[in-house]
Order: C-alpha cells, then sequence, then structure tokens
C-alpha cells in the first residue's frame, strides 16, 4: 500500500515538476503527504501567513482576488491535477495574495514550509520550475488584467458619451422654459402694480436671479459639451487681457465684498497681447476667480497675475495665475480637480451659492478652464501645499496661454 502510495506520490510530482530526478521525486515524496477535501474548503486565505504547499492529485479549485467594495472578488483562474497553489508566499516569506477554494471533492498533496524550503535549497532544477511555472502565471494574469482594463475603458468611455448627450439635451431642455420664465418675470417687473408693491419687487427680483444663476447653469453645461464633443471653435482675435481681468474682477466686487475679500492684479512687465477667442479666455479666467473666491474665507485675498513665459517648443506666451488664501488642495486631488463633476469634500452639506464659501456648483468650471486652455494650445494646473482649513495655505491655479492659437489634438476619452 505504501509503495503504491509513493509511486502515485513520484507520479504527480513528476507532472508538477519536469526533469527531477528519480532521486530529488523520491526525496520530495517522503517529505508530503495526501489530504482530502470536500468542496467550498478554503485552501489558501488571501492575506493570511500560511505555511503549507499544495499541489492538486485530483478535483478542481478556484482562485480568486479580493479587488474592492464595489466589485467584490474576482476569479483569476481555475487550477486541476498537477497545479502548484502556495509556492510564491513561502518563497517570499509574504501573506497569501488570492484566496483558493474547492470546487468539488478535491486531494492535494501537501508538504510543509520548512521541508519546502529544503527541497528548495537542494534542488535547483525545482526551484528554476517554480520560476518557470510562476513567470507562465504572472503572464497569463497580466493577460487577464489588460483584458479587463480594455473592457472596463471601453464601458467608461460609452457611460461618459452617454452622460455628455444627456448633459446637451438636458441643457437644450431647460434654456426653452428658462427663457419664458425669465421673459414673464421681467414683464411683472416692469408692470406698475408690481412697482408699487415692495413685495412683489423682492418676489420678482428673486424669481430672476434664480433664473440667471440656472441660465449660467445651462450655459455652463453647454460649453462642456462643445469641449468633450471637439465642437468648441476658436474666434481669434487680440485678447485685451489686462482690460478682461479688470472687468471679471468688477464683476466680483460686491461679492467679495461682502465677505471682506479683497480682489487684486498685477500685470507683470512686458507681458505681451495675445491671440485668441476672447469669450472663451474670460469663461476661464472667470471660473478660476469664481472658484478662489468659493475656497477663500471671509477675510482672504485673491490675486490674478500675468506675466510673460516661454512655452514648450520656445513658444512666446501668457502665464496666468489665481492664487487664493483659501483651504488648499492635497497633491491627490491636483489633477481630477479638472475632471468634470468632480467635487472635493461631500455635495450634501455645500450651499447652492456661486460664491459662498464652500458653495456647491455643477463642479463643471475647472473642466471648461482645461478645455479652453487645450484649445490654444496651452495647459493648466494647480499648485498647493495640500488641505488646510486651520492654517488656509491656499492655491495657485496656472494658465499658460501662447500668443498664436496652437492647433492641439483633441484628447479622446473619459
Amino acid at each position: 500500500m505504501n509503495e503504491t502510495l509513493t509511486l502515485d506520490k513520484i507520479a504527480l510530482l513528476h507532472l508538477a515538476f519536469n526533469g527531477l530526478s528519480d532521486e530529488e521525486l523520491q526525496e520530495m515524496a517522503a517529505l508530503t503527504e495526501f489530504r482530502a477535501y470536500p468542496p467550498e474548503h478554503l485552501l489558501c486565505h488571501e492575506g493570511a501567513y500560511e505555511e503549507i504547499f499544495y499541489i492538486i492529485a485530483d478535483g478542481r479549485a478556484v482562485i480568486s482576488k479580493f479587488i474592492g467594495e464595489g466589485e467584490g472578488e474576482r476569479v483569476l483562474r481555475h487550477v486541476g491535477k498537477g497545479d502548484l497553489i502556495g509556492e510564491m508566499a513561502l518563497i517570499q516569506n509574504a501573506p497569501r495574495s488570492a484566496t483558493v477554494r474547492t470546487l468539488t471533492d478535491c486531494v492535494v498533496l501537501e508538504m510543509g514550509k520548512a521541508d519546502f524550503e529544503t527541497m528548495l535549497s537542494r534542488s535547483p532544477r525545482m526551484a528554476l520550475n517554480i520560476v518557470r511555472i510562476t513567470l507562465d502565471r504572472l503572464r497569463e494574469n497580466d493577460q487577464m488584467a489588460i483584458r479587463h482594463l480594455q473592457n472596463t475603458n471601453k464601458i467608461l468611455r460609452q457611460l461618459d458619451r452617454n452622460k455628455l448627450e444627456f448633459i446637451q439635451v438636458a441643457a437644450h431642455e431647460l434654456r426653452t422654459p428658462l427663457t419664458v420664465l425669465k421673459g414673464y418675470a421681467n414683464l411683472m417687473r416692469s408692470a406698475q402694480e408690481v412697482k408699487a408693491n415692495p413685495a412683489l419687487v423682492e418676489v420678482t427680483e428673486g424669481i430672476l436671479k434664480g433664473t440667471d444663476r440656472l441660465h449660467g447653469v445651462v450655459n455652463t453645461m453647454l460649453d462642456v459639451t462643445r469641449i468633450d464633443g471637439d465642437t468648441l471653435e476658436l474666434r481669434a482675435a487680440p485678447v485685451l487681457l489686462k482690460r478682461l481681468i479688470q472687468d471679471i474682477l468688477a464683476d466680483h466686487k460686491n461679492a467679495a465684498s461682502e465677505r471682506t475679500i479683497g480682489l487684486a492684479f498685477f500685470q507683470g512687465e512686458d507681458t505681451p497681447f495675445i491671440h485668441g477667442d476672447p469669450a472663451l479666455v474670460h469663461k476661464a479666467i472667470n471660473h478660476l476667480v469664481v472658484n478662489a473666491i468659493k475656497y477663500t474665507p471671509n477675510g482672504g485675498h485673491v490675486t490674478v497675475r500675468t506675466r510673460p513665459v516661454t512655452m514648450n517648443g520656445n513658444l512666446p506666451g501668457v502665464e496666468i495665475s489665481v492664487t487664493d488664501t483659501g483651504i488648499g488642495l492635497d497633491r491627490e486631488h491636483h489633477d481630477l480637480v479638472f475632471e468634470k463633476f468632480y467635487q472635493v469634500g461631500d455635495v450634501a452639506i455645500h450651499s447652492s451659492g456661486t460664491t459662498t464659501f464652500k458653495g456647491g456648483g455643477p463642479g463643471l468650471g475647472l473642466a471648461i478652464v482645461r478645455g479652453v486652455v487645450r484649445a490654444h494650445g496651452g495647459k493648466a494646473w494647480v499648485e498647493s501645499r495640500g488641505h488646510d482649513e486651520v492654517n488656509f495655505p491656499g492655491c495657485t491655479f496656472y494658465l499658460q496661454l501662447p500668443v498664436e492659437p496652437v492647433k492641439t489634438a483633441p484628447l479622446k476619452g473619459p
């Protein structure tokens, strides 16, 4: 009986490890034992330190890995007769990297960690076999991960297109009733009966203020669809940058004064004139100023500066910076804030005011900033020492625009 058992072990070890000598197979067989397990038995627990190396002798098992709360466990592969399990954790003296669960009644050949390490030190051919098997497995896992990423990327692109189409339809559907509402509100405001009643005047002004706010959101939504749909066309003309920035700051002077926020502008010496789309440049800088006021506490400062720069390719350009003394931004958000609908913090606790401290919004302003800058062939980024609502390190957003617009290839994908 023992001789038959030894022959069964040697046959299985020969299947798992090609090229081992009879002496090595005999030695390994003496250090192993067969064990039987029922279906749904956990051979390996992901994250656990365990000291058994397995070779499947009969039956099937599945190897899976926990991806996250949203996705749960993902099946990596199924294993059967002759497959090795758990060798890498023992070699690296590390926790299990995946969970192995039996699917059927399984018989496995088991070897303890100490014996496994002894065999590795004595048999270079066994070590080479394990390296080859592991590399093949890693290659297979890489291919599986690539396929999964390709499929996920395809789904994300489709979702982004669906989202863009919804924004466009919603914006157009809202525009008409908003125009009608604003027209009737203006008509009411001009009526003598309303003018004679202060309460009705206040109500009418509130309606108009609300419609203007909604109209701004709708226009922002349409700007985003044009940027993402590659239909943003530049109407190039000389941009009077100094006058444009002064007008933007004047527009927000009252809102900033209500919160005792100082607004300042400094034009760098020899700042050149640029050619671009004045309306789009106005929108980009306006979004940055609104953003700076919104995340600066009462009593803070917002400063806009311009200066000449030399851009990539030795192109002459202008750098516009908007610096605030606000709550700052952690490094992991520096790129993400330019994505559509991205919000830092809990959206539920934000107010809806345009320039209210930490006031909420649709999360489209900085996406428009990046889209406008790219359309001109420039770049945008943010610098901040981090988020701190006690010391207020602030943020500086930078725009670099070439003196002449540079045609760039549109960015595809979400």
